[in-house]
């Protein structure tokens, strides 16, 4: 207990550290289009192959369970849609991502920190902290939506795909299923999800890697402990949100 109290406060003081006006904008600019690029655009291509097999998946799935002439057969575009903007391209896809981009962020603060790096940053008067980790955090946090609209476009891409590969479905009344009473604000609600499991992923990760101690076995340990730690903050703030935003 008196362990995890110790390593939510260094946590607070780190983010707190962390989150405060640049001393440079032009250079902080500059990091934050880096991480964007290396954070975002170079998980778009996980993001999209997941997505249109997952959403194949799904479809397939539920036709094989909902395989009775008194249900519709409207049914499985509806649900495949529900699942996918509901839970699948947000949490789970962020859950996969936290294995991606958390163990990125943590390997390469950590290396960073044991080959003194950071204290290198430190001697010449810059916060690190803010330095090295803000524009993790922000470049992630911007563009997340972007890989959640990519995955809910992708994984309904998938689902239509199925319907022509499966007999049990049509695709005039998988298409229906997608239209039938569409909730544009599902839409917003798992952007806004995601925005925050970013910064769960991005801000747990950075501690992880800032406060690690010893060699390079400490920073694959610390990787570690950054994608878990993540993935139950990630399950627990669903939980949370749901609950707020849908009931």
């Amino acid at each position: 207990m008196n362990e995890s109290l110790h390593r939510l406060g260094e946590y607070v003081l780190l983010m707190k550290k962390a989150i405060a006006i640049p001393d440079r904008w032009s250079m902080f600019f500059k990091q934050l289009i880096r991480e964007i690029y290396k954070l975002g655009v170079d998980s778009l291509w996980i993001v999209v192959i997941i997505s249109v097999f997952i959403g194949t998946v799904i479809a397939i799935q539920i036709s094989l369970n909902i395989n009775s002439p008194l249900i519709p057969k409207f049914t499985i575009g509806y649900t495949t849609r529900e699942i996918i903007l509901l839970e699948f391209s947000s949490s789970i896809m962020c859950l996969i991502l936290a294995g991606k981009v958390g163990s990125n962020i943590a390997s390469e603060i950590g290396t960073m920190r044991i080959t003194e790096q950071i204290d290198a940053i430190e001697i010449m008067g810059v916060n690190s902290a803010n330095f090295l980790i803000m524009p993790k955090i922000i470049g992630l946090m911007l563009f997340i939506p972007v890989l959640v609209i990519f995955s809910m476009f992708t994984g309904i891409i998938g689902g239509i795909g199925a319907s022509y590969l499966d007999t049990r479905m049509t695709p005039s009344s998988f298409e229906y299923g997608l239209q039938f009473y569409f909730n544009s604000f599902y839409i917003w609600y798992s952007i806004i999800k995601s925005v925050v499991y970013a910064f769960i992923i991005s801000s747990i990760a950075a501690y992880f890697g800032y406060n690690v101690k010893g060699g390079a076995l400490d920073v694959g340990k610390a990787s570690t402990n950054a994608v878990v730690m993540s993935s139950i903050m990630i399950l627990l703030a669903d939980v949370i949100m749901t609950h707020l935003m849908l009931t």
